[in-house]
């Protein structure tokens, strides 16, 4: 059994709870007031993003889908050269390819990304997200931390001798 398995098994459920919690954002937000969860902290409110984090490149939705298919095509192709052997990086590589996939997929189904997601104070409003923005930002950062937290290999010393290179003498 493939020792990736866990990041894909990770990365469906993730799309898979993003896609579902989108379905239930839409059916009890569409037309309605945003809901406040927590008074002047946490709302639930349907936004529309045409473009990506920020409303940064707004309706370009196009482009932000090839960028979608070309991350997951490189994550999926490299993933051997980045370090995943560890559980984080693991869990990591899910959280971020699950990210990807679940807005990918309301960029080619819906032809924009759904948010419903909205922390704010007093007149600080941070923009509005989906589970899919949070796998990929708690991906990067695991993936940051692991990188952190890895031993880089010691250079050798003087007195150690030099590595072995090439092939043998004849």
């Amino acid at each position: 059994m493939s020792r990736s398995l866990p990041a894909w098994t990770l990365a469906v459920s993730v799309a898979a709870l993003d896609q579902a919690t989108k379905a239930v954002a839409l059916a009890r937000l569409a037309g309605h007031r945003p809901i406040e969860v927590v008074p002047d902290f946490f709302s639930l409110t349907l936004v529309v993003n045409t473009g990506a984090a920020w409303g940064l490149f707004r309706d370009k939705g196009h482009w932000l889908t090839i960028l979608a298919i070309v991350a997951l095509v490189v994550l999926i192709a490299a993933r051997r050269h980045f370090t995943v052997t560890g559980p984080l990086p693991r869990i990591a590589l899910g959280l971020l390819c699950g990210g990807i996939l679940g807005n990918l997929t309301d960029r080619v189904a819906r032809g924009h990304v759904v948010d419903f997601l909205s922390f704010h104070y007093r007149s600080f409003e941070w923009p509005a997200f989906n589970v899919a923005d949070s796998a990929i930002c708690v991906g990067v950062g695991l993936y940051l931390l692991e990188s952190f937290l890895q031993k880089t290999p010691e250079a050798p010393s003087a007195s150690s001798p030099a590595p072995l290179s090439g092939s043998p003498p004849s």
